[in-house]
């Protein structure tokens, strides 16, 4: 027998409108908040891109997610970490990220640090130090743009009797977008944490993945509104 799990009502002010969530049976899903995409070192970094809204979700994540915990939401980290000899990439995929086959593509090792490009185990994949995840954080390694694909995150999900998923993380408009895709076409309900999510592409990207989640996915969301609402 699976006992039953006693409701937890919480309404919230989201976008387009307010939502009533059973926060018993809700998790959060932080994306790619890893040192290869949001550390000055990392290989986002290493091939010029500006971090810096990268790491933008840093800190409201750092005052959320103490209090999900503390409420006994599973907080699940979902991050690229490819298999050492890549057996899991194909062609097209090591192509995009190395496009023209003299830079550092996955795998292979950053010219300033020598860690392996988004390599499962190591500095490159983990979380960056001021989001140093709990022990009782659930870790989910992807390899493809969506943390669904070919993991075992929809099972974990399932056995911990989940049905709402929180979204944060970057990047919004791929990673985070076909994961909550992903969670949605599966029976998921799905909520986009606006600023604990971010791009380095630019703005309108992030515009076009808002507009998409409020027409498709469901809702949006600030961390400060959700704390609020489930302060007692």
């Amino acid at each position: 027998m699976r006992p039953a799990i006693a409701p937890r009502p919480v309404t919230v002010a989201a976008r387009p409108k307010r939502v009533t969530f059973d926060l018993a049976r809700s998790a959060i899903l932080v994306i790619d908040m890893q040192n290869d995409f949001c550390h000055r070192d990392g290989w986002l970094a290493s091939i010029g891109v500006d971090v810096a809204p990268a790491r933008a979700p840093i800190a409201p994540l750092c005052a959320l997610l103490p209090l999900l915990r503390a409420a006994s939401v599973p907080v699940v980290w979902v991050n690229w970490g490819s298999r050492p000899d890549r057996l899991n990439l194909s062609p097209a995929l090591l192509h995009v990220y190395n496009g023209s086959g003299a830079g550092a593509g996955l795998g292979d090792p950053l010219p300033g640090t020598g860690s392996p490009v988004l390599q499962t185990g190591a500095w490159s994949a983990q979380v960056v130090d001021e989001l140093a995840p709990d022990p009782r954080d659930i870790r989910i390694d992807k390899h493809r743009m969506s943390g669904f694909w070919d993991t075992p995150l929809d099972s974990i999900l399932r056995n911990l009797r989940v049905d709402t998923l929180f979204f944060a993380g970057v990047n919004l408009d791929q990673c985070v977008l076909h994961t909550m895709a992903d969670a949605n076409f599966a029976g998921f309900d799905t909520l986009l944490v606006e600023d604990c999510a971010a791009t380095t592409n630019p703005d309108f990207c992030r515009q076009a993945t808002i507009l998409n989640i409020h027409q498709i996915f469901g809702f949006t969301l600030a961390s400060t509104d959700l704390m609020e609402a489930m302060s007692p």
